[in-house]
């Protein structure tokens, strides 16, 4: 009988596990709806040709496209989706960009972004589109409280995110698609704001977009990895960064479980490769506290004291290191 060689039963069973956590993983809400059919939205200069006072125009310009958006959900007879975005077009809420096609795509800031010194942008991962934007709105809203005074938070929802439980939430695909996305947003607000100091906090298949990003960016002070299952690079230097790079994990997110590694395979390469957390990742760690995989941002919590000192410049509480 023969004897298959080593590696390749443990490139089987490595892939295996990382098929097996994908699928097995408990996730609220992890199929998603039939797509709700909305308007294309109205054309907007880029942002970076925004000025400061200008903000509130663009601000009504994105409320109109939400409002058109319900009108079409409404027509539709999908009510959930018509509710959440009345929701959204209140006055009190401002959005930089809205787009209610395939899931959706919005960037919401939190705070005065044309007087902020500190802006963090939140880049979510896999099942976040309209219908679940309400976790990441509460998670934006806590940190920017936490901030305070002279600092803005933007939920950026700019990309189709993945489902958990699907092959594409095990590949760089969406991040790929993304990054440039990304880079090109993050480098307008430098233009908006050049004097402020800007920081990415990217959770869960979110960080794989933001080290896709990375190459490039401009005005970017840090990078915040938290809840990683991997970022698509070997370490630190293979991001092709000069923003510090910081890494924190939950000590009960089971993202802690999956097996930390890539394989290449014909047509597409599966996995994320070495744990942020780690020596060999070479990333700055933090404190994350003992909550799960969506607990970071949680009201009074450790990470969201430390992700917090990350984006005012200053050195995060407890033990933190240079790996």
């Amino acid at each position: 009988m023969r004897v298959r060689p080593r590696n390749s039963r443990l490139r089987r069973a490595l892939l295996a596990a990382l098929i097996a956590t994908s699928v097995a993983v408990p996730v609220s809400g992890a199929s998603r709806p039939a797509a709700v059919p909305a308007p294309a939205p109205a054309a907007l200069a880029p942002l970076r040709d925004t000025a400061p006072g200008t903000l509130d125009a663009r601000y009504a310009v994105t409320r109109h496209g939400i409002l058109a958006a319900e009108r079409t959900a409404a027509a539709h007879g999908d009510r959930r989706r018509a509710a959440a975005l009345r929701a959204m077009a209140d006055p009190r809420r401002h959005f930089l960009l809205f787009d209610g096609r395939d899931g959706g795509r919005t960037a919401e800031v939190f705070g005065d972004l044309a007087q902020a010194e500190r802006i963090a942008v939140i880049v979510p991962g896999a099942d976040t589109d309209l219908d679940r934007y309400w976790r990441l709105r509460n998670d934006s809203a806590t940190l920017r409280k936490e901030l305070g005074g002279r600092s803005a938070v933007v939920a950026w929802l700019g990309y189709k995110t993945p489902v958990t439980v699907s092959p594409a939430v095990l590949t760089t695909g969406r991040a790929e698609a993304a990054a440039p996305l990304l880079r090109q947003f993050t480098g307008e607000l430098h233009t908006v704001g050049p004097a402020a100091r800007i920081s990415l906090l990217c959770h869960s298949y979110g960080s794989v977009v933001c080290a896709r990003a990375a190459p490039g960016l401009r005005g970017v002070a840090a990078v915040v990895l938290c809840a990683s299952p991997g970022t698509g690079a070997g370490n630190v230097r293979a991001l092709h960064t000069r923003t510090t790079v910081w890494a924190g994990r939950g000590a009960d997110d089971w993202i802690a479980g999956i097996p930390h590694t890539r394989l290449h395979l014909p047509f597409v390469s599966i996995g994320f490769g070495p744990d942020p957390m780690s020596r060999k990742f070479g990333a700055h760690t933090f404190d994350a506290g003992t909550g799960g995989h969506s607990d970071y941002l949680k009201p009074g919590s450790v990470p969201l004291k430390n992700i917090a000192r990350i984006v005012s410049g200053t050195a995060p509480s407890g033990r933190s290191r240079h790996a």
